[in-house]
């Protein structure tokens, strides 16, 4: 076998890397990991999600410390925001596409069984996280979008309901009012100003037993060009769970998040030993290496904001934003809490 000296072997990890592997870091990075097995394990429950999900880490931490399935216990957390018409993020309320058509994205990874499920562009559906896991118990697929996600949700008893409120209709009107100075509607500058969003609701769970889960569902981009999908329903970028190792998910710029395979790759991190929050850090810088210049700041940083958010299986736990004075939610033995997010930048 030939002697490789070390700067070969930096070298050819250089190229890997550029490749798309993952190579192994400098053991200073690291905990001590834990065993990479499919047997039980003795862990601490645990929730963590998106700040949004403060309410549902709770429900979902009741149920699994209840012995209930994880998938089922952080779904029933994420319903919590697709029902409630005032977050405009998720579900009822969630902001339309350009054309006030709301569409909903979601999907979910189940650890124990391997599985997975997905809905894109799906209208009338108040719950797709709940469809996404229709598609995952019911079908050979992963992935249902559009019309065919709409004609399988109906026939499996979900019921249609208009998810444009009037609250958020209203929004809609204001920012297609301003879209031309010349055009026939007319502005109205005593309005509160245009909101855009990129909202969203993940959530990842790990129960006593080590078993995890995550689901992540969103309305998307508001004033999205219609059937613009975003990360969320697509397994690996929105969110990514893997039974020996741990569970992430990601809210924020989808398409940024997309290219990194961002989900996947902080759980792969975790596989070789990094901490969940190490892990997401790390994610982050591979998301502003593939930052288009066009999406940089002079200092040469992202003008948008990413959030990721990571359970291992051992119930550690980490949330990582690009930005200063991020929060991600946390429920385990201390109660539902908001934590502070590490992040890569300060505002």
């Amino acid at each position: 076998m030939p002697i490789v000296s070390r700067r070969d072997f930096l070298e050819r990890s250089a190229a890997l890397a550029a490749a798309g592997f993952v190579p192994r870091l400098p053991d200073a990075l690291y905990d001590t990991p834990s065993p990479v097995t499919d047997a039980p394990v003795r862990a601490r429950p645990c929730i963590v999600s998106s700040s949004n999900g403060i309410r549902g880490v709770k429900v979902a931490y009741d149920r699994i410390v209840g012995g209930e399935d994880p998938l089922d216990a952080v779904i029933a957390g994420v319903n919590i925001q697709e029902l409630d018409p005032d977050d405009q993020s998720v579900g009822v309320g969630g902001f339309p596409n350009e054309e006030g058509v709301v569409q909903l994205d979601a999907s979910c990874m189940h650890g124990p069984t391997k599985r997975a499920g997905s809905v894109a562009a799906i209208e009338d559906i108040a719950t797709p996280s709940l469809v996404a896991k229709a598609v995952m118990d019911y079908t050979d697929h992963v992935m249902l979008v559009g019309a065919g996600a709409k004609k399988f949700a109906k026939a499996m008893g979900f019921k249609e309901q208009n998810l444009l409120t009037e609250k958020t209709r209203q929004d809609w009107l204001r920012w297609k009012a301003r879209l031309n100075a010349n055009d026939a509607w007319l502005d109205h500058d005593e309005d509160v100003r245009i909101k855009f969003s990129t909202g969203t609701i993940n959530m990842n769970a790990v129960t006593a037993t080590g078993d995890l889960a995550s689901v992540t569902t969103t309305s998307g981009m508001a004033w999205k060009i219609p059937g613009r999908i975003g990360d969320s329903p697509i397994i690996g970028a929105g969110q990514y769970c893997d039974n020996l190792v741990g569970a992430a998910g990601s809210t924020g710029r989808g398409e940024a998040n997309i290219k990194t395979c961002a989900s996947f790759l902080i759980v792969e991190f975790m596989r070789q030993g990094l901490a969940p929050e190490a892990a997401c850090l790390k994610v982050l810088e591979r998301v502003v290496a593939m930052t288009e210049t066009r999406l940089l700041n002079a200092n040469g940083r992202p003008k948008f904001d990413l959030e990721f958010y990571a359970v291992a299986k051992d119930g550690r736990f980490g949330g990582a934003t690009l930005y200063s004075g991020g929060r991600f939610a946390v429920c385990d033995e201390k109660g539902p809490r908001l934590e502070e997010a590490a992040f890569l930048y300060r505002r």
